[in-house]
């Protein structure tokens, strides 16, 4: 991703990627920390779209075709938006991958999926990680504060 500077960041950039079957799955995003605030709610609304990290927009990359919850995304790299709520959030697969948190279009969407956020033990940074890996299936889950929203992703059996 692009930086401004070459300062250290308030909110560090980090990636994960997982290998599920043959397929690279990989998330590059900012790390903000709760540092004693009130995070979901609050900090970031419910029912507002989310750069889903700090700084630049969360980028997700996928090496071949994957289901994201049932829904065909094709290969690609995207920005990573949510509209946090409650009871339920909505993932956003836009297709301007490489762009500033706050410019997202709407109108560039390659799919939106609704998950159910979880109850969790407090983690201090934004964290993605990925859970349940098989040949064929895996859970990446994103976990901030007292939240986590596991969704799954499939891929094509070899």
């Amino acid at each position: 991703q692009e930086r401004g500077n070459e300062e250290p960041r308030t909110s560090p950039n980090a990636a994960v990627s997982q290998t599920i079957g043959t397929t690279e799955v990989r998330l590059t995003y900012g790390r903000p920390q709760v540092r004693g605030r009130t995070i979901f709610g609050d900090l970031v609304s419910y029912g507002q779209v989310w750069r889903t990290g700090a700084n630049e927009a969360t980028t997700f990359s996928v090496s071949s075709a994957v289901t994201i919850e049932g829904e065909s995304l094709p290969a690609g790299t995207y920005s990573l938006y949510t509209i946090p709520g409650r009871d339920a959030w909505t993932l956003i697969f836009n297709n301007v991958a490489n762009q500033w948190g706050t410019q997202y279009d709407q109108s560039k969407d390659a799919l939106r999926v609704e998950v159910s956020p979880e109850s969790a033990p407090q983690q201090e940074m934004l964290t993605f990680l990925f859970e349940d890996v098989t040949n064929t299936r895996g859970t990446c889950v994103l976990h901030w504060a007292d939240v986590r929203v596991p969704f799954e992703i499939q891929v094509a059996a070899n």
